[in-house]
């Protein structure tokens, strides 16, 4: 039997999944590691604690199925995007905290960049805004707060990389210092067109380029381990919402994924061509095979499955997630209660960083059951503005179709009601690790193992197609309350 190895390096837990030659989850193990907020709006991890984690659920992986390191063709990891860890390149150890991508920190270095009349120039080349989530203000920050880091780093003494660049060095023990094209384009530092790191964005931002890795395609060759009890190639990277997309085998243009996970990040295939927003979406790489790249539009929602968790852990209104479509369908239909989970501010298409969370429309008979169902439809609400703005930079009249994922997908009545508010057919599929999935691919393609892409695409299955069940008119009132919730919440 021949195995690949997908790590999935998500925000709050690491896993391994063996999947067979058939592309089959064979073995799956995970474990959470721990979140830091040092400050009101500082998100953090100890990088060397998500190291042991990979490190442990590999290895308890490859325990439990009995697959040994001569059974696997490769390995794909996919990972938590512009998670930032700058690490000392003598002793490999972190000079900080990873400073996490919902992390806020920086909005007044983006803030400056932008009255200095950089962010048009800086999207330009990246296809990205002066906005906290990306690293290049991370790795900033980094270097001027860090006593001494600055002086390294000009010495060439520290490294930088986002998790996959992390772990593929450390996997290595420190002879690959490399990243793909899709975790490059997530720095704010890479030139999307060109397909180069931007000397002027690191000059820009004080980065010196001797920290950035190499970037390869993302199925390509990133070394090999020996860490697994034998030696292992590490044949395929891409970050989570690209490995997203393309375990959804949307690979042709007008094909949009949508994953619902802490947050929820939609991409729309655009092909070969790089499509400038003019509704402030981001321009980015879909994925990068045979030093061919191609491009996608994606929409950032920050908090999507974190507002469920915010249900259970902070209100204790529910025990577990999947409670809260249960309690929604218990919900006052006469109520019109609108939540704007603006807890680390608004992505897209709004970036506003400062905007904080808000409840609207609440009454004396207000209760539980109508907070759990404001909190499942704000999902579907943000993912209309996406819609929205896609539909505007891509074109009204083009045919999207949207295949969606991640846990929240599994809600029926979730994603009915995105349906609804979309007015639009939303499809999901049989294989819900469609990020494990894309990473597995990209290594068991390079490995000769899994087929390429037209026949990856034949082997997708469709497990429930949801078809809108509301009226129009109650479906654009709908969306007129939130529309106005987002607009006081961004005024207060």
């Amino acid at each position: 039997m021949t195995y690949i190895l997908a790590i999935d390096q998500g925000t709050t837990s690491s896993r391994a999944i063996l999947f067979d030659a058939q592309m089959q989850r064979a073995g799956t193990a995970q474990q959470e590691f721990t979140q830091h907020f040092p400050q009101e709006g500082w998100v953090e991890h100890d990088a060397e604690e998500i190291w042991d984690s990979v490190l442990h659920v590999c290895r308890e992986v490859m325990d439990s199925t009995g697959v040994t390191p001569d059974q696997i063709a490769g390995i794909g990891i996919t990972n938590q995007r512009e998670t930032t860890v700058v690490w000392d390149r003598t002793t490999g150890k972190p000079i900080h905290n990873a400073i996490v991508w919902q992390d806020r920190r920086t909005a007044d270095i983006c803030a400056r960049l932008r009255q200095a009349g950089c962010e048009d120039d800086v999207t330009a080349q990246t296809g990205l805004l002066l906005d906290p989530y990306f690293s290049g203000t991370k790795v900033k920050w980094l270097l001027e707060t860090v006593p001494g880091a600055r002086e390294k780093a000009e010495a060439g003494e520290l490294l930088f990389g986002t998790i996959d660049c992390f772990l593929i060095w450390r996997l290595t023990e420190g002879r690959s210092h490399a990243t793909d094209a899709t975790n490059a384009a997530r720095t704010l530092l890479f030139d999307i067109h060109k397909g180069e790191w931007s000397a002027e964005i690191c000059d820009l931002l004080g980065v010196p380029m001797a920290m950035l890795p190499e970037v390869r395609d993302c199925a390509s060759d990133f070394g090999n381990t020996t860490l697994l009890k034998g030696n292992i190639p590490i044949l395929g990277v891409a970050g989570d919402q690209q490995a997203a997309t393309i375990g959804q085998a949307c690979f042709q243009p007008g094909m949009m994924k949508s994953t619902y996970g802490t947050g929820c990040f939609a991409l729309l295939n655009t092909g070969d061509q790089p499509v400038l927003s003019k509704n402030r979406l981001l321009t980015t790489i879909a994925y990068q095979l045979d030093g061919q790249k191609t491009y996608a539009l994606e929409g950032s929602i920050f908090i999507a499955g974190a507002a469920v968790q915010w249900l259970r852990d902070a209100l204790q209104i529910i025990d577990a997630a999947p409670q809260s479509g249960d309690l929604a369908l218990q919900a006052d239909p006469t109520q019109n209660v609108v939540l704007v989970p603006a807890f680390t501010g608004l992505g897209a298409p709004y970036w506003k960083p400062d905007c904080r969370g808000a409840v609207f429309g609440l009454t004396r008979n207000s209760g539980r059951a109508e907070l759990a169902k404001a909190t499942l439809e704000s999902i579907a609400f943000q993912t209309r503005d996406l819609w929205h703005a896609m539909q505007g930079d891509w074109g009204a009249e083009a045919e999207v179709i949207l295949r969606v994922d991640g846990g929240m997908s599994a809600s029926d009545w979730t994603m009915q009601g995105l349906s609804n508010c979309l007015g639009a057919p939303v499809d999901r599929p049989v294989m819900q690790e469609t990020t494990a999935l894309g990473a597995a691919w990209l290594a068991g393609m390079r490995a000769g193992v899994y087929p390429d892409q037209a026949g990856f695409a034949k082997t997708w299955e469709l497990d429930r197609r949801f078809e809108p069940d509301q009226g129009e008119d109650e479906r654009d009132a709908a969306y007129a309350r939130w529309q106005r919730a987002v607009q006081a919440a961004m005024a207060f």
